[in-house]
Formats: C-alpha cells, sequence, structure tokens
C-alpha cells in the first residue's frame, strides 16, 4: 500500500510587518515544498505593511492566520480580502483530511476571555473531529506550556481545550523569546513560533 503523503506546514509569527522576514519565510516555504504556511498573529504592526503577505502568495503558498494583538479587526479582513489568505481565528478550515482551527486575539487583545475562547475552539472542533489530522492555532501560549517562562501567563481555556480535543498540533506565536519551544500534551506537539519560522510535518 503506498504511503500517504506527509501534510508539511511552514509555522511562523510575530514578524510585525516586516518585509524582508516575510520574503526568508516565503522562500523557506518554497523550498520546503510546503502545503501551507500558518501563521500565528503579529504579522503586522511596527514597520511596513504593505505587501507583507504577497511573498507567499507570488510563490503560490497558501496562507492561513489568526491575528494577534498587533492585528486590528479591519486589517485581518483586509488580509483575508487582498491575499485570499484565511482567518482561522474567524472560521475553521479544511484542506483533504486535515482541519485547521483556532482563535486571534485582534484589537490589543494581551488575554482572552476564557468562556468565549473554549466555547468557539469547542464548536469548531466539532466540525472538524472527524478529519484525520488537526491543527490548533492561537497568537496567545495556554496556560502550562514552556512558553510561561516569561513571566506572561498563558490561556486556560486553551489549556483545556488541549486536553480535551488533543489536536495533532498546537502553534502559538507572541512571546518572541520562546521561538523555538516545543512540547507535548498528551498526543498534542505544541510549539512556539516566531519569525525565522519553523517547518513542520502533519
Amino acid at each position: 500500500m503506498e504511503k500517504q503523503k506527509k501534510f508539511k506546514i511552514l509555522a511562523a509569527s510575530d514578524f510585525h510587518g516586516d518585509s524582508s522576514a516575510a520574503k526568508k519565510l516565503a522562500e523557506l516555504a518554497d523550498k520546503e515544498k510546503v502545503d501551507l504556511v500558518v501563521l500565528a498573529g503579529d504579522i503586522t504592526g511596527l514597520i511596513e505593511t504593505d505587501n507583507i503577505l504577497k511573498p507567499f502568495v507570488e510563490r503560490g503558498k497558501k496562507v492561513v492566520f489568526v491575528p494577534g494583538n498587533w492585528e486590528s479587526s479591519e486589517t485581518a479582513n483586509f488580509l483575508s480580502k487582498l491575499y485570499g489568505a484565511e482567518n482561522v481565528g474567524e472560521h475553521y478550515v479544511k484542506y483533504g483530511n486535515i482541519g485547521i482551527f483556532g482563535i486571534g486575539s485582534p484589537d490589543w487583545q494581551m488575554s482572552l476571555n476564557e468562556k468565549k475562547t473554549f466555547e468557539k475552539l469547542k464548536k469548531d472542533f466539532e466540525k472538524i473531529k472527524n478529519l484525520e489530522k488537526k491543527i490548533m492555532v492561537s497568537h496567545l501560549h495556554a496556560a502550562g506550556t514552556k512558553a510561561e517562562f516569561s513571566g506572561f501567563r498563558g490561556s486556560r481555556a486553551l489549556r483545556k481545550a488541549i486536553e480535551e480535543f488533543q489536536p495533532d498540533i498546537f502553534l502559538s506565536g507572541h512571546i518572541h523569546e520562546a521561538e523555538g519551544l516545543s512540547e507535548k500534551i498528551g498526543k498534542t506537539r505544541v510549539f512556539s513560533v516566531g519569525r525565522k519560522g519553523r517547518v513542520i510535518e502533519v
């Protein structure tokens, strides 16, 4: 029987409008022949934001994202419309037998409403739970994960969602110094990502 091809993603976050970082990530996505680019927020912000997702589109890469605290709701809508990037903070998406769902924290949110966050994630998970693989994305990190070394407490709702739904992968950004950290919660592989990006096979 033919072995099923692995689905490859490039996960990144927090490049804050730096178009040179976006170009490097797009080049990496191309070189690694990834199937999907997943951005965990703070895509825009400190520097220029014009054409920020253009390098990915030019290389024919599909992009999904959740807005971070640097994205306004308007900016998130603009990125979706202009580049055809799916905002999984708004709605889940499916790619073949892979489901992606998540929660954004736009408009300067530095913490999540725990009740609403869990309810939103549960509702989306229900729609994709029968798919072979699931990826959950948030800008902010989950409670009890390594990113808490920063002194910023993670979200209890995200932790509960990981423990109950056991997605194959959970991605978060926000804590720049946590980039590169990884761990496991049950069967879920947890990754803190940042501007350098990380290629992950699902």
